[in-house]
């Protein structure tokens, strides 16, 4: 018997009959039951009471029950399945009712909710009747330009749909589109979840204001009771995430959003280390992603949270997509700037690491300042940065000595250098020099290249301009 295929099966028939999908609870009642553990095994793994568990999973029979029209339950589940092969069998839907059978017939009058070549976890062109999702996203920038990034969207859409992954973290520098693909990411996946919400950080809430913002949300705006009204209310889910209570995480499957989560760090030290009062933050990130629910938590930011690298040893417990700049869809920014030299277009995109913004600002410097010439541009000695280095800037003030001093060597290296040795004019410990070196992979500030087993570091060229001129 396959686990995959009775799940796949049950979670077809469950959103059949309620227009919602299993979620965590009830997939590991269905889990632990062809694998015959009890309740309080199974209440175990999901780290809630027995009685809760008990009590949805007679949700759950009942559901399978009048889906399938057979007596269902605990103790029958396995040998039901095994002795009518119902997890080989098609599923279809007639009107209210269900239908399962080896050869299902389909035409106009059926809607087949389980094909070969798709699950309805993936839905394609959802009809006017799917269960419409509540979506806040009034703290989400306007994007009116979306490129193409194809691949990075298969891969957050596998890590959300197909992996479960609680906690994902998108870095990249300012202007690469983070943002940008979260708001395309949602387009394709906002009928998997029930509720989607988009926060930003810039304005450095604490968690406790964060966390009342999203139960209220979760909670269809209805009041947040009290800390010890909740306790009262659910005894059995008295495990909080740092104040947000898993039942909400749990009993809805949502996707939830924090932008700008680098202005949650302090400046002047070392990547990933909170604002005094924001540590809690931290305990947040990581008991989202080792608590068992159903839902995803996305983090936007510049730099990495210090929790991340240890959490991604466990692929559903969290992954992070690093952004990386465009390839040949950035030649779309020239055509709209009107550049001249489209032959020189892929050596600006290679100088500016393909940063949608910082082409952009780069496009309009040349339009504006050499009638869209690239070669007049380049003729300069060094590379202009204009407004760009505004942009720069605010990156680079988040800087502490140590990463300073790192920095000044690296923009004056010829070519891309080795770590394994401290650089003797460094005024740094072998240890500083280390810490250093991580914090600015931490902040995408250092690029990591790889010559056969030989790992070398270097700046990108607009960056080496900066340093150069601005950090003495």
């Amino acid at each position: 018997m396959d686990i995959a295929e009775v799940l796949t099966l049950a979670d077809e028939l469950i959103f059949a009959k309620t227009g919602k999908h299993l979620d965590y609870v009830q997939e590991a009642i269905l889990r632990g039951t062809l694998e015959d553990a009890t309740y309080t095994q199974i209440a175990q793994e999901v780290y809630s009471s027995p009685s809760h568990v008990r009590n949805v999973g007679a949700q759950l029979w009942k559901i399978l029950s009048k889906g399938l029209g057979k007596n269902i339950t605990k103790a029958n589940f396995r040998t039901v399945l095994e002795k009518e092969k119902i997890y080989n069998y098609q599923l279809a839907i007639v009107g209210d009712n269900i239908k399962v059978g080896e050869n299902v017939t389909v035409n106009n009058n059926f809607n087949v909710c389980r094909e070969k070549s798709r699950s309805p976890k993936t839905p394609q062109n959802p009809q006017p009747t799917t269960k419409q999702p509540r979506i806040d996203l009034d703290d989400a920038p306007e994007i009116s330009t979306f490129f193409d990034r194809t691949s990075e969207l298969t891969t957050l859409k596998q890590w959300i749909l197909e992996n479960r992954t609680r906690l994902i973290s998108i870095l990249g520098l300012s202007g690469s589109g983070k943002s940008a693909i979260a708001l395309q990411l949602i387009q394709h996946i906002e009928y998997e979840f029930d509720c989607i919400i988009w926060r930003s950080l810039r304005d450095a809430p604490s968690l406790q204001t964060l966390q009342t913002d999203l139960i209220q949300f979760c909670r269809g705006g209805a009041p947040v009771p009290a800390p010890e009204e909740r306790a009262i209310a659910a005894p059995e889910e008295r495990a909080t995430t740092g104040g947000l209570p898993l039942q909400y995480l749990r009993s809805h499957r949502c996707l939830i959003i924090l932008d700008d989560v680098q202005t949650i760090f302090s400046s002047q030290q070392l990547a990933g280390n909170y604002k005094p009062g924001y540590e809690n933050y931290g305990t947040f990130f990581k008991q989202i992603a080792e608590s068992c629910h159903n839902s995803c938590l996305i983090l936007i930011s510049w730099e990495k949270p210090r929790e991340i690298a240890a959490l991604e040893s466990h692929p559903k417990n969290c992954q992070t997509l690093q952004l990386n700049g465009l390839g040949e869809p950035a030649r779309e920014i020239f055509t709209e700037k009107g550049l001249l030299e489209s032959e020189n277009w892929s050596k600006l995109i290679d100088i500016y690491r393909g940063n949608p913004l910082w082409l952009n600002t780069v496009a309009a410097a040349i339009q504006d300042l050499f009638s869209g010439n690239i070669s007049e541009f380049l003729s300069y000695d060094s590379l202009v940065l204009g407004d760009l280095e505004y942009l720069l800037h605010q990156h680079f003030q988040r800087l502490s000595d140590s990463e300073k001093q790192l920095m000044s060597w690296l923009a004056n290296q010829i070519k891309a250098v080795e770590i394994s040795k401290k650089p003797a004019l460094l005024e740094l410990s072998p240890s500083e020099f280390l810490k250093a070196v991580e914090s600015l992979r931490r902040r995408l500030l250092i690029e990591k290249v790889q010559k056969g087993d030989r790992t070398l570091f270097q700046l990108q060229p607009a960056i080496a301009e900066y340093v150069k001129t601005n950090i003495k």
